[in-house]
């Protein structure tokens, strides 16, 4: 009778323990997932990755033509042109009616005219020069490179398409940067605050690491009525990749 009484007693402490743990689904991710695009039109005269590849910070992942830079670059010489000559013959006129000006045959006012337009058009040499300057930097932006580590989960341009600022051509996971997404009822939402320790667990490489609520997103599903929480931890790991399968035990 004695025994019987402390199995039950075992089975309750152990129902206990059991109903005091809360198991969540969820999925790793990436808290650093970026939209590569390029900043200029243009063709995509190569691409340099695949989708699963492994990339470095600044390699380079697609390049595009410089059609549209070479334009904006003749344009600015032409400017810059049309401004030196016009000021080549403003210095001659000037010169000419300051000597004039000495023999009483121009007015004062003539050579003030002149001598503002000589200003103007300095300063507008300096713009022409700088707006040149401005159009060689871009140049190298026909090379669109690795911002981070990371890993392309997405490619979505191919050599001889149009690229087009604003419009992901390459998406690239950050892969030191690696958290737990998961969702969890609005009924249990109070076991978990900012900061909380929990328990991960990534079955597919029997990983077991402790991890840290960092977001809660108060933006509640309408058809489940559940909240998603993303939890930190620490990976040491290099087979961890976002989107594997993965749990999170809550005392």
């Amino acid at each position: 009778m004695r025994m019987i009484k402390k199995l039950l007693t075992v089975v309750a402490l152990s129902a206990s323990l059991m109903a005091e743990t809360l198991t969540l689904s969820g999925t790793v991710i990436s808290d650093n997932e970026k939209m590569i695009t390029s900043r200029f039109m243009g063709f995509v005269t190569s691409v340099n990755v695949s989708e699963g590849e492994k990339v470095k910070k600044n390699q380079i992942l697609y390049s595009i033509d410089s059609r549209e830079i070479d334009s904006g670059k003749r344009q600015a010489e032409l400017s810059l042109q049309m401004y030196q000559n016009q000021y080549s013959n403003v210095l001659i006129n000037l010169e000419r009616h300051r000597r004039l000006l000495k023999k009483d045959m121009v007015s004062k006012y003539e050579v003030e005219n002149l001598e503002l337009a000589e200003k103007n058009l300095q300063d507008m040499i300096s713009i022409s020069k700088a707006r040149l300057q401005e159009v060689n930097n871009q140049y190298r932006y026909l090379n669109i490179t690795a911002p981070n580590d990371g890993v392309v989960i997405a490619k979505n341009i191919k050599v001889g398409e149009m690229a087009m600022p604003g419009m992901p051509a390459i998406v690239l996971s950050d892969l030191s940067n690696l958290k737990i997404s998961a969702e969890i009822s609005e009924s249990n939402l109070a076991l978990v605050q900012h900061g909380k320790k929990v328990t991960v667990n990534i079955p597919s490489l029997q990983i077991v690491s402790i991890g840290e609520v960092t977001a809660i997103i108060p933006s509640s599903n309408p058809m489940t009525h559940t909240f998603k929480i993303k939890v930190s931890f620490k990976n040491r790991n290099k087979s961890v990749y976002p989107g594997m399968y993965a749990t999170i035990d809550i005392n």
